[in-house]
């Protein structure tokens, strides 16, 4: 059981699922896969229809039996930029030109060492501890994750603090019987300047628009751990956190530290790619973790994600979600009283067309609430939530 758990757990580190990876080459010694998928949709949201990109993606997956239980492996991913993203730019003496962002983008890189029985090591940027946690709602195809505490830094990777795809982190997993956990470490040195009238708050201090600087803040290394119970073939539980630390020191010589910390658990049952039931949730605490729709830092806050699936014998899968991240009292004491609580509910149908084509329709209902007694801030954050629906493909490779 221990080594097919092991091996398990490291498939999920080189390889992306089953469905969307190819064997394009296999000796008694090396392996090659290519993986990932295409995906466009039409998505109608913000008072606009266009064409978007399905978070499309390519990777190359590379393992090598080193003998007496030990492999060496890689894995490259890139995102792709399906349907282009050009724009107009202007110049000087109202001269017009296109402008078009990069096709490729990085999403993950790393290389690692595993064994049977001493586990797994992996240096480089990939998912995080903390996604352990929290992927089993991770699944719907436009609107997923905001409410995790995954994709931080208002809807980044999450590579900033290592709950996403984590930049220069290195990882250790090993499993025993039906328990499997991972610890890491993200070692980097990042520093920023802060910017006010006056010293306030360290984190009120970045939204305000001045130029004189009052302090210099670092945020260095981050550490996460998760752990992982399979209770029994049908059901998961987890468990894990993830803490980074601000300290800014102020040029008055003053020194203000602030724990950007998030933990959480979650539970799964059934697997959502297979026949019958799948239902998902995990919950989170958070302090100074993510940001709101003005790019301010939450100081406080508690998060819900659930979804749920059935996937029919002819391949229909309808899908509902409900997800919520709501900030606490600080957060108002902080920003002249606003509120931020992030709530939608979301609603599907995939046709799973075969295990490599799927076919879906997604709606989002925006029950968010974002008062300001700032108006014009009010409506910048009420916009980004808005309702929307979109239709698209998504073809694994």
């Amino acid at each position: 059981m221990k080594k097919t758990l092991v091996a398990s757990a490291l498939a999920a580190v080189i390889f992306v699922p089953t469905a969307s990876a190819i064997e394009v080459y296999k000796d008694d010694k090396n392996a090659v896969e290519i993986g990932g998928w295409i995906d466009a949709r039409v998505i109608n949201t913000q008072g606009a229809t266009e064409v978007e990109n399905g978070s499309s993606r390519i990777n190359f997956g590379f393992t090598r039996d080193m003998g007496d239980g030990w492999k060496t492996f890689a894995k490259i991913e890139w995102g792709v930029n399906l349907v282009g993203n050009s724009s107009i730019e202007t110049g000087s003496n109202n001269t017009f030109t296109s402008e078009s962002n990069d096709f490729l983008s990085t999403r993950l890189g790393y290389v690692g060492l595993a064994h049977d029985t001493y586990g797994s090591l992996t240096i480089g940027k990939q998912w995080g501890a903390w996604y352990d946690v929290v992927y089993n709602t991770n699944l719907v195809n436009t609107w997923d994750g905001n409410a995790s505490g995954t994709y931080t830094l208002n809807k980044a990777d999450g590579a900033i603090n290592g709950t996403g795809r984590g930049d220069k982190t290195v990882q250790y997993r090993n499993a025993f019987g039906d328990f499997s956990f991972a610890v890491q470490a993200q070692l980097k040195q990042d520093s920023f300047d802060l910017y006010a009238d006056e010293e306030v708050n360290l984190f009120t201090a970045a939204a305000v628009a001045t130029q004189n600087k009052i302090a210099s803040v670092e945020y260095n290394n981050t550490y996460g751990a998760s752990a992982t119970y399979n209770v029994s073939d049908n059901l998961i539980v987890t468990a894990g956190a993830n803490i980074g630390e601000f300290e800014a020191t102020y040029l008055t010589g003053k020194t203000v530290t602030e724990t950007d910390l998030i933990f959480g658990a979650g539970a799964t049952i059934g697997v959502f790619n297979s026949k019958g039931f799948y239902g998902a949730v995990n919950v989170n605490k958070q302090e100074f973790h993510d940001t709101d729709n003005l790019d301010r830092y939450i100081q406080e806050a508690w998060g819900l994600e659930s979804l749920f699936a059935y996937q029919f014998d002819n391949g229909l899968r309808p899908i509902v979600g409900y997800n919520i991240l709501d900030a606490g009292d600080e957060y108002g004491d902080a920003y002249n009283g606003d509120v931020f609580k992030r709530q939608q509910l979301i609603v599907g149908l995939h046709y799973v067309w075969d295990d490599n084509t799927m076919l879906y329709l997604e709606g989002r209902k925006d029950y968010s609430d974002f008062t300001s007694s700032d108006k014009a801030q009010q409506a910048a954050m009420e916009f980004s939530e808005d309702d929307g629906i979109s239709i698209g493909i998504r073809y694994y490779m």
